[in-house]
């Protein structure tokens, strides 16, 4: 029996389930502008129009009708310029100038917006599932940069019985806090 993907959306400590594939999570609704992001989307490819149907299925309950998405032209495939999405046509605006990894989803009448950190397709699932809670959280105020690198594109595995992928966090800030890691001779 085929199981049907479904989207995981956060809100706060809500989450709901939909029948789409997004991956993304978002802040609590809030009333004013952070100007950070409102959360952040995990897409499985480079290919804008193939990856925007789910991702906008999973933010219309939160914007209601999207017009506008904006976007970075050069991380992404080429994509056309309308999409026909669901019952209406929503606009695809690329710009060279755009931070490279957000997206801005607009609602109606230009009212209502979301500004989503873009996680790699290729970051590993553990690296990935951390920034997206971590740019999900409601305190949150870390810019993309920090998201990020915060959490490398890595690939875990177990080598020898023994956990590699990830750097030594702990070990690092040790050592760039005066300390020395002990080395057994």
């Amino acid at each position: 029996m085929r199981s049907v993907p479904s989207t995981l959306i956060a809100t706060g400590s809500a989450m709901a389930v939909g029948p789409s594939r997004a991956r993304v999570q978002l802040k609590p609704q809030v009333s004013s502008n952070t100007r950070f992001v409102d959360g952040a989307w995990w897409p499985r490819s480079r290919n804008l129009s193939a990856e925007l149907p789910a991702l906008l299925a999973a933010l219309r309950p939160r914007l209601g009708r999207i017009e506008r998405i904006t976007y970075n032209l050069s991380i992404w495939d080429l994509a056309v310029r309308k999409a026909a999405i669901g019952d209406h046509v929503v606009r695809l605006d690329g710009f060279f100038s755009q931070a490279p990894d957000l997206v801005t989803v607009v609602g109606s009448s230009g009212r209502t917006r979301l500004t989503l950190l873009v996680v790699p397709p290729e970051t590993a699932d553990v690296a990935a599932h951390r920034v997206l809670m971590t740019a999900s959280r409601p305190d949150n105020v870390d810019g993309t940069d920090v998201l990020l690198t915060a959490h490398p594109v890595t690939v875990a595995a177990v080598v020898g019985g023994e956990f590699v992928g990830e750097p030594d966090r702990a070990a690092e800030r040790w050592e760039g806090d005066g300390g020395r890691v002990y080395e057994h001779a």
